[in-house]
């Protein structure tokens, strides 16, 4: 064999060596691409099925016996009355946007019993940005009615109005009736008549 031909095979030998190695660091970076690509993936998707948003509300038991809610958004009216009926709680609760309210007459409102305030009487409490509520202060067929008006979320919108949102309260014996929307005159500094 010549030196020609010898050179000639360590050459072909060296090509080939470099294809062998670039289709393994292909096949390597392909891979990592497809694991990359996966795991940004499941980043992704993760989230979006089991869910990191704050929940609409949380309610949790004191040690006082007191029930704690806290509202993030104003949803779920439904499952959070189911939620507090499971920790001893009777409420109907109702969202309503801004400048509504329901129209009284919902049901027999009962006088001795104070639905909110600050006193220890009161059967529900605002303190540090949520609602204490006292069951041992809801008889056996009262329904604590709470009224949500408003909105959570605070815009640009939002900020020019004097109530971002409102909370009444009352306290009906036996059946509560449903709530009929109307305009709330009192919203944003209006009277009723």
């Amino acid at each position: 064999m010549t030196f020609e031909e010898q050179l000639l095979m360590e050459l072909k030998a060296e090509i080939a060596g470099r294809a062998e190695r670039h289709r393994r660091v292909t096949r390597r970076l392909y891979a990592g691409g497809v694991v990359g690509l996966l795991a940004a993936a499941a980043a992704f998707a993760v989230p979006m099925l089991t869910g990191t948003e704050t929940p609409a509300y949380a309610v949790s038991k004191n040690t006082d016996g007191t029930v704690r809610v806290e509202i993030n958004e104003f949803k779920d009216a439904d499952q959070l009355e189911q939620d507090l009926r499971a920790a001893g709680v009777t409420a109907d609760i109702s969202y309503l946007p801004s400048g509504k309210e329901c129209k009284t007459g919902r049901g027999k409102t009962v006088g001795a019993v104070t639905a909110m305030g600050p006193g220890p009487d009161a059967a529900a409490r605002m303190r540090d940005g949520g609602l204490d509520i006292n069951p041992r202060h809801i008889g056996k067929d009262q329904t604590l009615v709470l009224e949500f008006a408003g909105t959570e979320e605070e815009t640009a919108e939002t900020r020019k109005q004097e109530v971002l949102w409102r909370l009444t309260a009352s306290m009906i014996t036996g059946q509560v009736g449903p709530c009929v929307t109307i305009e709330d005159p009192t919203w944003n500094g209006g009277s009723r008549n």
